[in-house]
């Protein structure tokens, strides 16, 4: 059974068992004896024959088409980001290659990174190391010396639940974000192995992970408490870098002339004289 296939089912598994059949017109109550859609319901949702969605998910129907994916997509409400990851555990998208400079940040890009002076400025590999940076983000980071990759400080440090005040909502989102970034490359040996690592040492990875959710960094609103200047509150967009596939910058603002604003400006001030 090709490894491929088999994720394939896994995904489709998760995603039915979370669907709410009340979404789609079907019955919910205590008549189900499992979670979510039933087999049969998604195939009559899909317009396929449940011997045929039943192999699918088993892993038994290597060659769906994309209008079954498509029609698959629409039973179990699946957003762009998830349908996108369907297509590509079928191998009907082509998975993209890896580069042998992904890790390398461009100098142009390094000189950008400064040109936000106000702002926490940072780029991402797939695996979320964190490449280069500017002298805000660096200050901010501060509390986590010694590590560069943003997944295993947030699972692994003993501050990190401290420092990153909504650490729940956060885990999730850089997991659902890891876990699409694993569709797009499924042969990065970064992301093989932080994903085998953290699957060991921490439960709570472990779980997120097995929730099957695939979602991109779009926007996202943080809030540092940062030991050296207190609360910091900063929201972050995220963009794709054309010339590096896989590398993402993010760029993290503060509301400006707020309190976060000048902490940010005081805790950078502080970094560059030390």
């Amino acid at each position: 059974m090709p490894a491929a296939t088999s994720k394939l089912g896994e995904f489709l598994r998760a995603h039915r068992a979370r669907a709410d059949p009340t979404d789609v017109g079907m019955r919910g109550g205590g008549d189900r004896r499992v979670p979510g859609l039933r087999r049969e319901e998604v195939a009559v949702l899909a317009g396929v024959s449940v011997d045929y969605y039943a192999r699918l998910e088993q892993g038994r129907e290597r060659h769906p088409s994309p209008q079954l994916l498509e029609a698959i997509g629409r039973a179990l409400r699946l957003d762009g980001d998830a349908r996108g990851h369907v297509f590509r555990l079928a191998g009907l998208h082509p998975s993209l290659a890896l580069n042998s400079s992904r890790d390398l940040v461009h100098p142009a890009l390094r000189q950008l990174l400064d040109a936000f002076p106000a702002s926490a400025a940072y780029v991402l590999s797939p695996a979320f190391d964190v490449l280069a940076s500017n002298g805000v983000a660096a200050a901010l980071l501060s509390p986590f010396p010694g590590m560069d990759n943003m997944v295993r400080v947030l699972f692994q440090h003993p501050q990190a639940r401290a420092v990153f005040v909504e650490w729940p909502t956060l885990t999730e989102n850089v997991v659902h974000a890891l876990r699409l970034n694993a569709g797009h490359y499924p042969d990065d040996p970064d992301i093989r192995a932080l994903v085998a690592e953290l699957r060991q040492a921490s439960p709570r990875f472990r779980s997120l992970w097995a929730d099957q959710t695939v979602r991109g960094l779009t926007r996202l609103f943080k809030v540092f408490v940062h030991p050296e200047v207190g609360r910091v509150e900063l929201t972050y967009q995220s963009f794709d870098v054309r010339d590096a596939p896989g590398q993402q910058l993010l760029v993290g603002t503060p509301e400006p002339g707020s309190r976060s604003a000048q902490a940010l400006a005081y805790l950078a001030g502080m970094h560059v004289a030390a």
